[in-house]
């Protein structure tokens, strides 16, 4: 289980994300990550604990200076949730100042920095298409609370060369709660909404699944995770190294790598309240279950005339204005609407997106539609973090069977004034 300090914390939390670089910006109208409305003081007590977990910086052993959690490597993409999740604060996506440059040689580490990673570039994470995987971009070796441990870098100079690696960048968790309380029926249901519209239009999309059980899986850029703790569980083990109640063992088992016992992250049965004693990816499930999404700016006439274009070519029979949960143990969670802009469906984008990537029953063309909600709030686009402008990002979903052609050549022939007020509405949201 991890240590914390409380001093290192009440620095992070007041916007000083300690040993990564840059802290996140500030959101729309100031303040940082807020709850749903409605919490049970229990409830609340969970997403404030949750944070703490999610602000978390880890380091192998837990003697690195500031760290305030243990685990991470032998292999990692960075040392903190926060650190990914961190425009526009707490639980969003990448900054504008890329940690993962200074975290390359951070306390005395000797990894290159990949020429695919830049300062003022998007955080990436790498997979490679001869097997799916993700291959981290750092290791351990160097480190002062490594010592001994040797392992290299992936050859990622050779993968790039080979047309082997493709990037993913970090999606926001807010309104995660949300998401996970939206029906499978209810996601049927609209996918078989507005059928002649969509043919018209050559929009089809279908759900993932989960090979298991069978039920819709909603997110992640495949929609390839069914829950919110399966996410968190994922994600500590492959992007911060750390083992835990889902996945217990190292992805690198290299002799003299391995500092701790396993699973690294676990309950702590000793905790004399039920909050502290959740393990790491317990709270970070309920920081995302609890936090409330970006709220969307007003509009002004220009954006007002944007939504009705958006409508009107087409976009929102993919990106789903707003769904209504399920009944929820939670009320904060019970019959609420989700205005997140997708259906959570998988689409063909075309062979101009696509990146060989097969996950469940999404194909390597094939992505999870978007949510747009806190757009204006994002610095990079796509699942790649390949453009920062909205049009370029737009002109993108355009190419040999992407099921956007038909709304982006209707995009193309609106009036240079329409363009305009389509792009006012999605920074508005």
């Amino acid at each position: 289980m991890v240590t914390r300090s409380v001093t290192a914390f009440l620095f992070m939390a007041s916007g000083g994300l300690l040993l990564l670089g840059q802290p996140p910006q500030p959101p729309p109208g100031g303040g940082g990550p807020r709850p749903v409305p409605g919490l049970t003081p229990a409830e609340n007590a969970a997403f404030q604990e949750g944070l703490t977990r999610f602000l978390e910086v880890d380091s192998v052993t837990g003697t690195q200076p500031g760290a305030t959690g243990t685990g991470l490597g032998p292999t990692f993409n960075l040392n903190s949730c926060a650190g990914c999740h961190a425009q526009p604060f707490a639980g969003g996506t990448g900054p504008a100042v890329n940690p993962q440059v200074a975290m390359a040689t951070a306390y005395g580490a000797t990894n290159v920095v990949p020429s695919f990673i830049q300062s003022n570039g998007p955080i990436r994470v790498v997979r490679f298409v001869s097997d799916g995987g993700v291959h981290n971009l750092f290791t351990i070796t160097g480190r002062h609370d490594a010592v001994g441990c040797n392992i290299a870098q992936p050859n990622f100079v050779q993968a790039l060369a080979q047309g082997n690696a493709i990037f993913r960048i970090p999606t926001p968790v807010y309104g995660g709660g949300l998401i996970e309380s939206i029906t499978d029926s209810a996601i049927l249901a609209n996918k078989a909404a507005n059928v002649a519209a969509k043919a018209a239009l050559g929009i089809s999309g279908h759900e993932n699944r989960n090979g298991n059980d069978g039920t819709i899986t909603r997110f992640g850029w495949k929609a390839q995770n069914k829950s919110l703790l399966m996410f968190s569980g994922e994600a500590y083990n492959v992007e911060i190294g750390v083992t835990n109640e889902l996945f217990g063992t190292e992805r690198n088992e290299t002799a003299g790598c391995t500092f701790n016992a396993t699973p690294e992250d676990h309950t702590n049965f000793a905790a004399t309240t039920p909050v502290q004693g959740m393990s790491d990816i317990l709270g970070f499930t309920q920081f995302m279950r609890w936090l409330a999404p970006l709220q969307p700016q007003p509009q002004n006439a220009s954006a007002q005339r944007g939504q009705q274009d958006f409508t009107q070519i087409g976009c929102a029979l993919c990106h789903t204005p707003s769904f209504t949960t399920g009944t929820s143990t939670s009320p904060s969670l019970s019959l609420k609407p989700v205005p997140l802009y997708s259906d959570l469906l998988v689409h063909n984008m075309g062979t101009g997106l696509a990146d060989g990537i097969v996950q469940g029953t999404a194909q390597g063309n094939e992505f999870r539609t978007a949510p747009l909600w806190g757009l204006g709030a994002r610095l990079y686009y796509l699942h790649d973090g390949r453009e920062t402008d909205l049009t370029q990002t737009i002109q993108a979903h355009q190419s040999s069977g992407s099921e956007a052609n038909g709304s982006v050549a209707a995009f193309n022939a609106l009036s240079a004034q329409a363009k305009t007020d389509l792009l006012n509405f999605l920074k508005s949201l």
